[in-house]
């Protein structure tokens, strides 16, 4: 896979994510009771939340609006002095480092969601791999090396 491929194809990931985020989290938003997405508080029952309006914000946030905007600093190469200072990875460009955290975050979610709800479902698998993918094209060669600073 050449370098403009693998860029392509992380961006892609991640925009996808955010779309499905920024759509799934305003439903939880604007109808809390999970009516809309037919999911009942039932399934709230095991986690700190009695319905789901916080869940909803922080998907909108961290899943929906941080993927789009991961995206325009990946082409972009955008700087911020203040991710620099959240970059663990040091030699890489802020928003490369970002993508495998975004990613880290989204297999933490599902395992969460997993716990709180007791249950498995096949997009809980799908989301999984969908986060090992996006580390995994993060991970390759062409892409790290396109963002070396």
């Amino acid at each position: 896979m050449n370098t403009a491929t693998a860029r392509n194809t992380l961006c892609t990931l991640l925009i996808l994510l955010g779309i499905g985020a920024l759509f799934g989290g305003s439903v939880l938003i604007i109808s809390p009771s999970g009516r809309l997405l037919g999911m009942p508080l039932t399934l709230l029952k095991h986690s700190p939340f009695t319905d789901f309006l916080i869940p909803g914000i922080v998907l909108f946030i961290l899943l929906g609006l941080a993927p789009c905007l991961l995206v325009y600093a990946l082409l972009k190469r955008q700087k911020s002095p203040f991710a620099e200072k959240l970059n663990l990875f040091t030699g890489l460009h802020w928003a490369w480092s970002f993508t495998i955290y975004l990613a880290s975050l989204l297999i933490a979610w599902i395992l969460a969601e997993m716990y709180f709800i007791q249950a498995v479902h096949w997009s809980h698998m799908l989301y999984i791999f969908w986060g090992l993918a996006i580390i995994y094209v993060a991970l390759l060669p062409q892409v790290r090396n396109l963002y070396r600073v």
